[in-house]
């Protein structure tokens, strides 16, 4: 009888383990299984990708773009495919301005207990969107909330499409992401040379993010920086 709560115990702790580490690896920023993921450039030179997740959506997109094209500087979206179904002209807008656009799947949900079909729905039909942008030009991939399992990775990895995460993410701490101030002096002070900042500030919500982009466009620029698509620091990689 002892050995088989011994046994038994083994088990649990075995389990509990593998889920512990499952769910690691769903949330981890350096690692999956399967295909290419990049967090950050490893690089000696001042450059950084400023990136944007989610929409398009008429709340902020403008004001975004407007920003940029005021500081000369072009960003990575990362957008949504049913909002791009919904607001067509703001992908062609964000297109037209010079700026890479990457996939955030269709539907936004988490891409972590997925068919490989559901996956590939999911991917296919958000390219299509974004070439109807009139975008020419590479098209990499985020999963929506950095979650990613096993289905997903290994479609990528099928189809040498890369993962991007980041490492820099301002939004994700209420205390950060409550004031422009708080969110300009976070992203500045984290920035490192290759470093990806994710910014979320598409959204009617989200007017501190997009307060918040010209001042850190500007001090990253007094600090020596210059600002390069994910494309361009990928290729600074290699």
């Amino acid at each position: 009888m002892k050995r088989w709560l011994i046994i038994a115990s083994s088990a649990i702790v075995v389990v509990l383990l593998l889920g512990y580490g499952g769910l690691k690896l769903v949330d981890s920023r350096t690692f999956q299984f399967f295909g290419g993921l990049t967090a950050r450039v490893e690089t000696g030179r001042k450059v950084v990708a400023l990136t944007f997740d989610d929409g398009p959506d008429p709340a902020g997109t403008s004001q975004l773009l407007a920003t940029l094209a005021r500081e000369h500087v072009h960003g990575t979206f990362f957008l949504i495919g049913s909002a791009l179904a919904q607001y067509p002209a703001l992908g062609r807008q964000i297109a037209a301005a010079g700026h890479q656009l990457g996939n955030h799947t269709y539907s936004h949900e988490r891409m972590v207990f997925c068919s490989p079909g559901f996956v590939e729905s999911e991917i296919t039909r958000t390219d299509a969107l974004i070439r109807q942008t009139g975008f020419r030009g590479e098209i990499d991939f985020r999963p929506p909330n950095g979650k990613k399992g096993i289905a997903l990775p290994w479609y990528l990895a099928q189809h040498n499409r890369k993962t991007i995460m980041w490492d820099v993410e301002p939004n994700s701490y209420p205390e950060v992401d409550r004031t422009a101030a708080a969110t300009t002096s976070y992203v500045v002070s984290h920035v490192r040379p290759g470093s990806i900042v994710i910014l979320h500030g598409m959204y009617a919500n989200r007017q501190v993010t997009r307060d918040a982009l010209g001042p850190i466009i500007d001090q990253l620029r007094t600090r020596g920086y210059r600002f390069v698509t994910v494309s361009e620091l990928l290729a600074l990689s290699s």
